[in-house]
């Protein structure tokens, strides 16, 4: 079933976004595009074309959207590559857009090959070709769209099929954010939130969420509750600090199941190379868990490679989690090249 609604899971979460291109912190380059190209989409009288965001989890790809349905006086249809399993599906959602209406789909690249070809017409044409009745009676209609503006969001760019991606007018990347613009979030967030916070506590908590606004927010919503059991309405440096101590955050941004992926790879197997399915079934950490949420992170770092034979600590990783490095690994890790793994 399609969703065109706000979870309750993201309703606390959704106070927090964003309304304007103005309010949105970061991402500097992807606001100035796109000041532009909503300023001429209006002036046109047209649709804004259509747009994709793609970069890692947690960055503001949902919010964007937003913004843009915002900034663009249209409503917003919400829904997710998952959540339309079938053609209907997606005619039914299309077929009940307003004129310039703002079509958000997230995790885009999970849609399956035979909604994605009803897409390519919608997309370019305005237009949905609907095949009515089954064999040598069957026949086609094409039904007339309104204009509106897809905005497809994706944690994984490259598993867009080219026939799609192609059809965006519009790709942004986006960054990962700097401590100097998540210690500008983290205060806007504890206006919003009713608490107070102290420059050195905003910095020390955006320095740990992992250059990632979630992150951040999550992380305060967690200080602001120590704070509070403290009776203080002040985050301060040392509440801060003790708070993530107590969630063992450490200074970098990893948590235990980081670390104990680090751990697994050193002990287990002498700081590797080891494929993901052993390192999953050692650490007890799902495979596909550890690929798209905790390895980018290690990978920013230079914490791990990824060699053909598998996946390697390196010296930073070990100088991290206060281990001693093998002599073999500092001599010959160090110099294996990236690569896909096993």
């Amino acid at each position: 079933m399609v969703t065109t609604e706000f979870s309750l899971a993201d309703e606390a979460e959704a106070t927090l976004r964003p309304k304007t291109l103005n309010e949105y912190i970061g991402q500097t380059k992807v606001k100035d595009n796109l000041k532009v190209f909503m300023h001429s989409a209006k002036k046109r009288g047209e649709a804004l074309d259509h747009c994709l965001l793609y970069g890692p989890p947690g960055l503001g790809k949902t919010t964007l959207a937003h913004i843009i349905a915002n900034e663009m006086d249209s409503d917003i249809r919400i829904t997710s590559g998952p959540a339309i399993e079938r053609a209907g599906d997606l005619a039914a959602v299309l077929t009940n857009l307003s004129p310039n209406s703002v079509l958000f789909i997230d995790e885009i690249h999970r849609l399956n090959h035979t909604v994605e070809e009803i897409l390519y017409p919608a997309m370019e044409d305005y237009a949905l070709d609907m095949v009515l009745g089954k064999g040598p009676s069957a026949r086609t209609i094409r039904l007339t769209l309104p204009q509106f503006t897809l905005v497809g969001a994706t944690t994984k760019a490259g598993s867009l099929s080219s026939p799609l991606r192609d059809r965006f007018g519009m790709v942004f990347r986006l960054e990962i954010y700097t401590p100097e613009e998540l210690e500008i979030i983290i205060a806007r967030s504890a206006n919003i939130l009713d608490i107070a916070i102290d420059s050195a506590a905003a910095a020390e908590i955006a320095t740990r969420s992992r250059g990632t606004p979630r992150v951040a927010n999550r992380l305060l919503k967690r200080v602001r509750d120590f704070a509070q059991y403290e009776d203080s309405n002040l985050i301060t440096l040392a509440i801060a600090k003790s708070a993530l101590a107590s969630l063992e955050i450490d200074e970098l941004g990893l948590d235990n199941t980081d670390r104990n992926i680090l751990a697994t790879i050193i002990e287990k197997f002498d700081g590797g190379p080891v494929g993901l399915d052993t390192l999953s079934a050692a650490s007890s950490e799902e495979s596909i868990t550890i690929e798209d949420v905790y390895e980018p992170y290690l990978l920013q770092l230079g914490f791990i490679a990824r060699t053909p034979r598998g996946r390697v600590c390196l010296r930073r990783a070990y100088q991290h989690m206060n281990m001693p490095m093998p002599i073999a690994n500092d001599t010959i890790f160090d110099m294996l090249p990236g690569g896909a793994d096993d």
